[in-house]
Formats: C-alpha cells, sequence, structure tokens
C-alpha cells in the first residue's frame, strides 16, 4: 500500500530591511505564508526618560515554514520589507522546528519575550546617563532589587552609596 505522506515544511530565516520586520510580516502572511516574528518589550530612551517599547527579539530577521517541494520562494525577496532569504552558500538557512517551539514556549501570554538587561559585575566601572546624578562616574556594587542596583559615586571627593535605576547606567569601560 503505497500512501503519500504530507509534504515536510520547514522553517527559514528571512532579512528584513531595517526597522521593517513587521510590515515583511504583514505582506508575506498576505500571501498565505506562515511566518513567526518573536517580539520582546524594552525600555528605550526618549528624550530624558525611558519608555517601554516592543520591538523584534531579533532585529532584521523573522521565520517563515516553506514547504520545499509545493510552495512558490520567487515572490519572497520581492516582498515589500525583505530583504533576502538567509542563505548559508547557495542553500537557505534552515531553522529546526524545536527552536520555533522553544522560542513560542518562552513568550508570555502577552506573545511577549522577557528581556534581560546586561548585568554589571562587582567592581566594574559604570556612567549613570539619566535621572538626577547624571554624569557621575563610579563603581558598580550590586543589584538590590529587580529594578535597582548600588553603586559606589565619588560626590565631592568622597565615595558614597547610591541606589540606582539599572536603566540609568551604562558601563564606563
Amino acid at each position: 500500500m503505497s500512501g503519500s505522506s504530507p509534504p515536510a515544511k520547514s522553517w527559514y530565516l528571512v532579512y528584513t530591511k531595517p526597522r521593517q520586520e513587521q510590515t515583511a510580516q504583514q505582506q508575506l502572511g498576505r500571501q498565505g505564508y506562515p511566518v513567526y516574528l518573536p517580539m520582546t518589550q524594552r525600555s528605550r530612551k526618549r528624550g530624558n526618560r525611558r519608555v517601554p517599547a516592543i520591538e523584534p527579539l531579533f532585529p532584521r530577521y523573522l521565520f517563515i515554514q516553506l514547504d520545499t517541494c509545493r510552495d512558490d520562494w520567487g515572490p519572497i525577496r520581492s516582498t515589500v520589507g525583505v530583504s533576502a532569504l538567509v542563505r548559508f552558500g547557495k542553500e537557505p538557512a534552515n531553522v529546526p522546528d524545536v527552536l520555533i517551539d522553544l522560542l513560542r514556549a518562552q513568550e508570555s501570554t502577552a506573545g511577549l519575550h522577557a528581556w534581560v538587561e546586561a548585568e554589571f559585575r562587582p567592581g566594574q566601572p559604570v556612567r549613570v546617563v539619566e535621572g538626577v546624578l547624571q554624569g557621575y562616574e563610579g563603581i558598580f556594587v550590586a543589584t538590590s532589587g529587580r529594578e535597582r542596583v548600588v553603586v559606589l559615586l565619588d560626590i565631592l571627593g568622597r565615595r558614597v552609596r547610591a541606589r540606582v535605576a539599572a536603566g540609568h547606567l551604562t558601563s564606563a569601560d
């Protein structure tokens, strides 16, 4: 008894034009291609304050599911927002299903991935880039809660311990 097995669909990687990931996602979806664009929420500097921003987890990349035998790959590269399919040599970059499953499993109920800001190490030189202590340089001491850190700042010739929002620091290395 010979049966025909369902077509093998695989995930591939699409390289988008700058800041056009969502446009590419919408346009590819309108053409009937299954696409996946993992998103995250992080804080971005707007003027002199930080605001939450939802943006792609992997800037300039999204995933597309294609059937190597049945799907027409031609329209993909001329789709608005798409730069190219990522390739290794002449072969499109195949993404394992398990990676897509893992990414989807790690999304919150809102469909977002948690963003982990870079951690500072004790003794690392840091600079305060926002807030009332903006412009001061010091030494990172420790994390003190979810959003705050402790730093030693050199203020008027004295080392002063201060609690600062983690997002207000940058490395002074």
